[in-house]
């Protein structure tokens, strides 16, 4: 019996088609180099808020799904591209409080994210010949309008980067550590 206050139970996932994974698992054996560029762009919206775009999706609110191409139905974005907008939207808040706080008026900030990554693997279900996992490179273009000097803009979007915590998750060794509990 559940509490009427609490929510109701998440429903149980679908499993992925055992053929697809099969075929998807043979074509990355079949070019164990093939990488995909998964990109997102973020689009400042005022008071430190974003929206972030990926692929032909709607920005929405945190909820992940896979490409179709990965078995699934690409209803949301997949856990690599939410950490791209996970950078993204760091990055922007960033610059945004930096400019803030040194009285540059920002007119616009866009930011342009994209990484190429080796799917072939299929999280371990597919080609297990040792590889790079995840992404290699993350590439970031900051597209900004503001009331400032060139190099005044850049030193702003170096300063964030040096200090987001996203980015810094992203290029410093972190300890994971992963439990499972019954």
């Amino acid at each position: 019996m559940t509490d009427p206050g609490s929510p109701p139970a998440p429903p149980s996932p679908a499993p992925a088609e055992a053929a697809s994974l099969a075929a998807m698992i043979a074509q990355g054996r079949d070019d164990p180099a093939a990488t995909r560029t998964l990109r997102c762009r973020t689009v400042a919206q005022g008071h430190f808020h974003q929206l972030n775009y990926i692929r032909d999706l709607a920005p929405q609110p945190v909820m992940e799904d896979v490409p179709g191409s990965l078995l699934a139905e690409t209803t949301a974005p997949n856990a690599s591209e939410a950490l791209l907008a996970a950078l993204g939207s760091c990055l922007a808040v960033g610059i945004h409080a930096n400019a803030v706080a040194r009285r540059v008026p920002i007119r616009s900030l866009e930011l342009e994210i994209e990484a190429d990554i080796n799917t072939t693997a299929a999280w371990g279900a597919g080609d297990l010949h040792p590889r790079a996992l995840g992404f290699e490179t993350v590439r970031v273009v900051v597209r900004m309008a503001a009331d400032a000097p060139s190099d005044a803009l850049l030193a702003l979007v170096e300063h964030a980067t040096l200090w987001s915590p996203v980015a810094n998750t992203l290029h410093n060794p972190v300890h994971l550590d992963v439990s499972l509990q019954p």
